[in-house]
């Protein structure tokens, strides 16, 4: 839910309802809970249990906050607005997800790499020694 009480649907994909629907519910209503105790002692529980899993799996430093990552970067690699992610996310603001998310929106890098080739292109003593090399022209994987 988001901040303000507003529930966020997020919509699952045919195979993950598929493989829902074959796994033993813990209640009538719920996969992962019974209904009983609060949703912070079940929420304590699957931490524990994906803590264990984590461990059993040799992935250092997982957590279940993960899987909200790896959610929102696949998106944003997939070319979704950031905008329209941090609803998923039920963010308050899109500042919220822009700080934790900017470096992963594709469309941003692609529009900052344009505007310093921009820039080099308008530079004469960059046009001189640039002209046809790799620096300007196609070579991505150079950080400075």
């Amino acid at each position: 839910m988001q901040k303000t009480g507003e529930p966020v649907h997020v919509k699952l994909p045919k195979f993950v309802v598929n493989a829902l629907s074959d796994t033993p519910r813990s209640s009538e209503y719920y996969w992962f809970w019974t209904g009983g105790g609060t949703v912070e002692g079940n929420a304590d529980i699957w931490r524990r249990k994906l803590n264990r899993l984590f461990s059993l799996a040799g992935i250092k430093g997982g957590h279940p906050h993960r899987f909200r990552d790896t959610f929102s970067v696949e998106l944003l690699n997939a070319g979704v607005p950031i905008e329209r992610v941090s609803t998923l996310l039920g963010h308050e603001s899109v500042r919220v997800t822009e700080r934790s998310y900017n470096p992963w929106v594709k469309s941003r890098q692609d529009r900052l790499d344009a505007d310093l080739e921009s820039a080099w292109a308008q530079d004469p003593l960059a046009v001189v020694l640039t002209k046809g090399t790799q620096e300007v022209h196609g070579k991505r994987d150079t950080v400075n």
